[in-house]
């Protein structure tokens, strides 16, 4: 009878809402009929005034309604379950429910009782009477230890376990595996400020053991967090099978597929231009690299500086060309890298050049003499035409280096100071600080021509916030040409679908424009890098670099003795002190939490994954990686589906980071929250 008299009142409710609406409209309607003709599409000026006004209303908090002003929030009546239920016993549910909904009351016991029934592994299959002979494998994208979960975990979180429990319930044996990752930059960097904040000490002030040791310690605080957040969550994962990507197990896979690419030679070693950033002393991918643009002057903070920074101009100055009068005017954003200048080249065709094909022009604080010379690759039209050539801190440079062999001259070290080459006057000198002298020493020689507004597009590393400078390195890379060709191969062909659809745009046009990938960071956490420098029996030559890899030391030792011909006895190993990039052991995931490289049970039933679920964001910091490595090594796709979803971001657009103040813990939504209290939390409170 209830539900019958529900039910005629529910739809007695909708006819009249659709009544009162349907008046509306057509009362709308009459007084203003609809336009015939195709709208006119917005211009995108008129887009981003919407914008701003929008931006503007938000700020200003003119979106609150009038009937919100003063409203005074206040946490949820807590009402807890107080019955005597032993850990991990299934819970009474005689007793009566209270009066409102309350999360401590309903979900306490359950979780418990859940896991140690085994619900959430695969194993209870067997015991399932509507099984059917078909498995369903999934992992958690591995959340990072450098802090607790938010909403945008949450709701990662609470799709995967939609999917696990629904093929659970139609009978599919599922496994659905938990991990953390440890996130090596950002980790590191979160510990390094605790340490100075607690104890007033830098990373260098410790030995590496002893600074790892503060980092385990880390790690087991945050990670126990995450996962106490994760069972909160009522997340229903297998965590018999959890994988933290720095186990052993996991490491072990991590020097295999090393050592495998290594001998396939899609891994090598090399000097190259890399991501470097000053303020974390190491080199970081492409992906982690964002573009600020900057429409002209514009004065930034940077690590390491107390002063803000001028970013967005163009200074012109010129170098008096040698052994006849004139000069030739070069511009350039960073004054500062004049001091590694080897060539200054020009356009073949550029008629104001004609003249001095082939000319030297003599450098005024070093006497180095510059050639001028011509290629097609110089923009005619970008400044003066004539482009200072600085191979050691420029990749159009260094380009134009390798095609005219000239030298590569560094003049900013890793710290961000400027090199001896450079001269007394500025060695050991912050290379913005420098550019200012710099300046003041071209004004002082009357070679400085001015400076300008420029548009510009400034990088800035992701993890630091700093000032990225290409610096020359050598570092271990990846060849990713083959790879990434065949990661669209699998999405052309249908082997590998992509959901949305629309990311396969994206994903193809990224992988066909990818450079060889940089994996060395000059990290001391995370998994260093199985390959060792050879030191040979009365060897005299210390500039040639003779590199060996190996599973361990003693293979390792054994390769290069029979690489060199030498009994292993006598062979010195060093090994490389850099850890390899966090993307690459978070490559493996799909099948290292399996147990690869060993043929065990869990690998020959779950691998391939049946889906990979996660945020957009990660199409490429982690996807495309699990695809190109994952066929690599295993021969197989990691996965045949992604299912991307959006991100959970604040009113201004904004994903959730600490650093901002955004995030939301969602244990506080579950359990309710008081404004202030949320408030308080993210301007730095204590949880």
């Amino acid at each position: 009878m209830w539900r019958s008299t529900c039910g005629l009142s529910v739809r007695a409710a909708e006819r009249a809402v659709h009544r009162k609406w349907s008046r509306r409209l057509y009362s709308h309607n009459a007084a203003k009929p609809p336009p015939q003709s195709t709208p006119v599409l917005r211009t995108q000026a008129e887009k981003e005034r919407r914008r701003r006004d929008k931006e503007k209303a938000i700020l200003s908090g003119q979106h609150n309604n009038v009937e919100d002003q003063g409203m005074k929030w206040s946490e949820k009546e807590r009402i807890a379950y107080s019955a005597s239920t032993a850990l991990g016993e299934k819970k009474d549910t005689t007793l009566p429910f209270p009066s409102s909904y309350s999360p401590e009351y309903v979900e306490t016991s359950w979780y418990e009782w859940w896991e140690k029934e085994g619900f959430f592994t695969p194993e209870i299959h067997d015991r399932l009477p509507h099984a059917v002979n078909r498995s369903f494998s999934m992992c958690i994208p591995p959340p990072n230890v450098t802090g607790t979960l938010h909403l945008g975990h949450a709701l990662t979180v609470a799709i995967e376990d939609a999917l696990a429990r629904w093929r659970r319930m139609q009978g599919y044996k599922v496994l659905w595996v938990p991990g953390c990752d440890h996130a090596g930059i950002a980790t590191q960097t979160v510990v390094e400020r605790r340490l100075f904040r607690e104890r007033g000490k830098r990373r260098q002030d410790l030995s590496r053991e002893e600074f790892l040791k503060e980092v385990w310690t880390w790690k087991k605080e945050k990670g126990e967090e995450i996962y106490h957040q994760l069972r909160e969550l009522g997340a229903s994962l297998d965590w018999s099978r959890a994988c933290f990507t720095m186990d052993p197990g996991f490491s072990s896979a991590v020097s295999e597929a090393f050592v495998r690419l290594c001998d396939s030679g899609l891994v090598y070693r090399s000097e190259g231009l890399v991501n470097w950033s000053c303020a974390l002393e190491s080199a970081i991918s492409d992906i982690e690299v964002d573009s600020k643009q900057l429409s002209g002057r514009t004065m930034l903070s940077v690590p390491g500086y107390q002063k803000m920074v001028e970013f967005g101009t163009m200074v012109t100055f010129t170098y008096p060309i040698d052994g006849q009068d004139g000069e030739v005017a070069v511009s350039t954003t960073r004054p500062e890298t004049m001091l590694g200048d080897v060539a200054i080249a020009v356009h073949p065709d550029d008629p104001r050049y004609q003249a001095i094909h082939g000319k030297q022009c003599r450098h005024p604080f070093t006497d180095r003499l510059l050639p001028i010379i011509t290629d097609t690759m110089v923009d005619m039209e970008l400044g003066t035409g004539a482009v200072k050539v600085t191979p050691a801190h420029d990749y159009t440079d260094f380009l134009l280096s390798q095609r005219h062999s000239l030298p590569r001259l560094t003049v900013i070290g890793g710290d961000g100071t400027m090199t001896p080459l450079c001269g007394q006057w500025l060695e050991g000198v912050k290379r913005f600080d420098a550019r200012e002298q710099v300046i003041d020493a071209l004004i002082e020689k009357r070679m400085f021509r001015g400076k300008k507004d420029h548009t510009m597009s400034l990088p800035v590393c992701s993890r630091s916030g700093d000032v990225i400078e290409p610096l020359l390195k050598k570092q271990w890379f990846v060849r990713c040409e083959e790879m990434a060709q065949r990661a669209i191969q699998a999405v052309d062909e249908g082997q590998l679908e992509i959901i949305p659809h629309f990311y396969t745009k994206t994903w193809s046009s990224w992988l066909s424009n990818i450079s060889d990938w940089c994996i060395s960071r000059q990290l001391w956490w995370g998994h260093q890098i199985p390959a060792y420098r050879v030191t040979l029996p009365d060897s005299t030559d210390t500039q040639e670099e003779l590199w060996v890899w190996g599973r361990s030391e003693a293979e390792a030792r054994e390769r290069a003795a029979v690489k060199h011909g030498v009994t292993a006895d006598t062979i010195t190993l060093t090994q490389d002190p850099d850890v390899l990039d966090t993307w690459f052991s978070s490559g493996l995931f799909p099948f290292a939490m399996l147990g690869w490289p060993q043929q065990v049970l869990d690998l020959r039933q779950f691998y391939p994954n049946t889906i990979l679920e996660t945020g957009s964001d990660l199409i490429f910091f982690w996807v495309a990686r699990m695809v190109m490595l994952g066929t690599e090594l295993t021969g197989q796709l990691p996965f045949k589906q992604v299912l991307l979803h959006s991100l959970v971001r604040d009113k201004h657009g904004r994903k959730m980071s600490k650093s901002l103040g955004n995030v939301i813990d969602p244990l506080d939504v579950i359990s309710g929250i008081s404004l202030e209290r949320l408030q308080e939390k993210s301007e730095g409170g204590q949880p």
